[in-house]
């Protein structure tokens, strides 16, 4: 029997079907402005940390209101709560970690049976003007997912890493293991990057 490990998830395209910053700037600011800020961010023009900021100030809507329309376009994994079920059968400790925004991931996980769950997220103000994500850190991938993993692992733990965009890049490079899904942002340059030191 292994010990337990320590088991990080991103929330965004991995625990979800949809993005939710996707989902925001193309509802609240348009396609165009959804495309503008991917030919930035694929470019280096801008940090993920600079583009959730100016996504969430283009959201003007109470916390009800974006979490109804989360709850229409963007859906918790149906195969989650049993992966969830089986990590807890192994004593596994899971986090749900995310650059996002932490009051709309907690009610998505709630309505999924889920709000057990420990998430490390960034928390909002809501504004007229539009939102303002307070982010947790200083990362400029809008949280440290990375710092998180080391930490884990510094406190004696095995840690695994599943993610599947930007943000997870750093984290799923410093852990034990890592799992990416097939055909994302961060599938492709893993293998090339890992060098055969994590299996992922």
């Amino acid at each position: 029997m292994r010990e337990p490990a320590a088991v990080f998830v991103d929330y965004d395209g991995t625990i979800t079907d949809a993005d939710t910053f996707d989902v925001f700037v193309r509802h609240f600011a348009g396609d165009e402005k959804w495309s503008e800020m991917e030919r930035k961010l694929r470019g280096g023009e801008v940090t993920l940390r600079e583009a959730l900021a100016l996504e969430t100030s283009f959201v003007r809507a109470t916390l009800d209101e974006a979490d109804a329309l989360l709850r229409e376009r963007a859906h918790v994994d149906p195969a989650f709560p049993a992966f969830v079920a089986a990590c807890e059968s192994r004593g596994d400790s899971l986090v749900v970690v995310s650059s996002g925004i932490e009051p709309l991931i907690r009610r998505a996980l709630a309505r999924a049976g889920l709000a057990r769950l420990h998430v490390v997220a960034n928390p909002v103000t809501i504004l007229p003007e539009g939102w303002r994500l307070d982010f947790r850190d200083e990362s400029d991938n809008g949280t440290d997912k990375a710092a998180l993993v080391r930490a884990a692992q510094s406190a004696g733990r095995t840690a695994i890493y599943i993610g599947d965009g930007r943000s997870d890049f750093d984290a799923a490079l410093a852990a034990d293991r890592c799992f990416v899904k097939r055909g994302s942002i961060m599938f492709g340059d893993l293998s090339a990057d890992l060098g055969g030191r994590n299996a992922c």
